[in-house]
């Protein structure tokens, strides 16, 4: 299993001093991270990442609204192979016809991405699973209509949020989940209030089992009401520490 990092928890940093924060990543232990918008920044991002070692498996990118060739060309330079968009709205996620056509959205961006030989794949947030399609999340109508080429990264922190057993999403999901986001805390929508991995009410343990054959588990804290760094260390000494 692969650890990676989500560097949206670490955004203030990468604006302030980019190479340092990615120096600093590696010096904690993590060996991957995945990128937020990262075109903007792929020139100064691909020389960190080569001057420390990390690599980026995945990273996330707007792909449903911005220039694909674009961020497919930055993704290439950075050696990222999947590229995931992070977010469509919930108000895209209310009606099966919808939810449809995001599914052909991702699946032409698919078949784009294949092109620079790039997997594309969708992150959920709660609303995906708090919608419902005659009783079926609206995240499994949407892998139902998604060509098989076409991966789901699950977060599994906000599948809880929105009334989930993530694990039990996960090995409803089964191979198409390629990665997913581990993150902890108390269960609401409240970001300050999550808290370094291990720490919070999320089952961490049983999510990991339902997903064995994961790209990569990435560590996330969509903000944080203490010191982020220290909170990034502490949640990757947890998962490779093993059980208690």
């Amino acid at each position: 299993m692969t650890y990676s990092l989500q560097l949206y928890t670490l955004r203030t940093a990468m604006g302030e001093d980019l190479p340092g924060t990615i120096q600093r990543v590696a010096a904690l232990g993590y060996t991957a991270v995945e990128p937020y918008n990262f075109v903007a920044t792929a020139d100064e991002l691909t020389a960190a990442l080569s001057e420390s070692g990390l690599t980026a498996p995945s990273g996330h990118a707007p792909l449903l609204s911005a220039d694909q060739d674009e961020i497919f060309e930055a993704a290439r330079k950075l050696g990222i192979g999947t590229v995931i968009d992070p977010h469509v709205e919930r108000s895209s996620w209310t009606s099966d016809e919808d939810i449809r056509a995001t599914a052909e959205a991702l699946n032409a961006a698919a078949k784009k991405g294949a092109g620079y030989g790039i997997t594309v794949g969708y992150h959920n947030h709660e609303f995906e699973l708090e919608e419902r399609i005659d009783g079926t999340s609206a995240l499994e109508v949407l892998a139902g209509y998604l060509d098989p080429e076409v991966v789901l990264e699950v977060d599994t922190y906000w599948a809880a949020v929105g009334g989930e057993d993530p694990a039990a999403l996960l090995r409803r999901l089964g191979d198409r989940v390629r990665f997913i986001h581990i993150k902890d805390g108390p269960l609401t929508k409240q970001n300050t209030e999550q808290v370094a991995v291990g720490s919070g009410s999320m089952p961490v343990w049983d999510v990991l089992d339902a997903a064995p054959g994961l790209e990569a588990a990435v560590v996330e804290l969509d903000d944080f009401d203490g010191d982020i760094f220290a909170a990034v260390a502490d949640s990757l000494a947890y998962l490779t520490e093993g059980r208690k």
